[in-house]
């Protein structure tokens, strides 16, 4: 999350006795906003894992932001994993649908903080029919602090985590840090870690985002990412209905985003 900065400057003024007694301007009080987005990505990836079997998703959302600082939003994706992940091709879940909400605000003049919730809504899901795994809707809380360009931001899950048996309690932590080239260019790399309560599929995961934002709330981006799963499991990340990929290997992501 990005902590816009207002920059008051002050014209030079002819007698320094007119300017001591002249007062700065108060900031103006920051506006709420409603958002929309919609996009589309050549393969859709969360914490490093596909989740679309290596194939494109269409995507969009909702967001509000109060001018307290508060927000609330909503965004859905097209996903293949849930059905993936039946051998016998019975378990169904179309779509991702995320509803989350919090508050955003500053500990002081050098970091910001966002706090808030997130359900990960799986409607209709029938991932439970699958032997060891349970329905896969998931709830996060989550704290992120950033410090100029630097992010850390801390996940935690108060329900079993994406269909995983007894796996509540389950963290991810995420580092990241974003250098602005100016003209609407950003490189965004990052790390994060996913710790799987009680079962043994936990792993790291990195990425390398190229951002343009082209103007008029459109933004191009391309992505190099992947995991360290197969390394660290001892076999690549795959599910039935996906065939031979590795969902966790290495790979380019390109993805077209509008703002309105």
């Amino acid at each position: 999350m990005k902590m816009k900065k207002l920059i008051l400057s002050a014209a030079m003024l002819s007698s320094v006795g007119v300017f001591a007694q002249t007062a700065a301007p108060a900031a103006p009080e920051p506006e709420s906003t409603l958002a929309y987005n919609i996009g589309a990505v050549s393969e859709y990836r969360y914490r490093g894992i596909s989740q679309s079997a290596v194939k494109p998703a269409l995507q969009g959302g909702v967001d509000y932001t109060d001018k307290s600082g508060a927000y609330v939003g909503t965004w859905l994706s097209t996903i293949s994993w849930i059905k993936d992940s039946d051998p016998k091709g019975k378990a169904t879940g179309p779509a991702e649908w995320d509803i989350y909400g919090g508050y955003r605000g500053a500990l002081n003049d050098a970091v910001s903080y966002d706090v808030g919730v997130l359900e990960y809504y799986y409607a209709g899901n029938t991932l439970n029919v699958v032997p060891g795994a349970v329905n896969a809707n998931t709830f996060e809380v989550y704290l992120a602090l950033t410090a100029g360009a630097f992010t850390a931001k801390i996940s935690d899950s108060t329900t079993n985590l994406f269909g995983y048996m007894n796996s509540k309690g389950s963290r991810y932590l995420d580092l990241s840090y974003t250098f602005d080239f100016g003209d609407g260019l950003t490189l965004v790399p990052h790390i994060g870690d996913q710790y799987v309560a009680n079962n043994p599929d936990s792993y790291d995961d990195y990425s390398l985002a190229l951002n343009k934002d082209m103007g008029d709330g459109l933004v191009l981006s391309a992505t190099v990412l992947g995991t360290n799963f197969k390394s660290r499991q001892g076999a690549a990340y795959m599910l039935p209905g996906s065939g031979s990929k590795d969902l966790g290997a290495a790979n380019l992501v390109l993805g077209i985003k509008k703002t309105f």
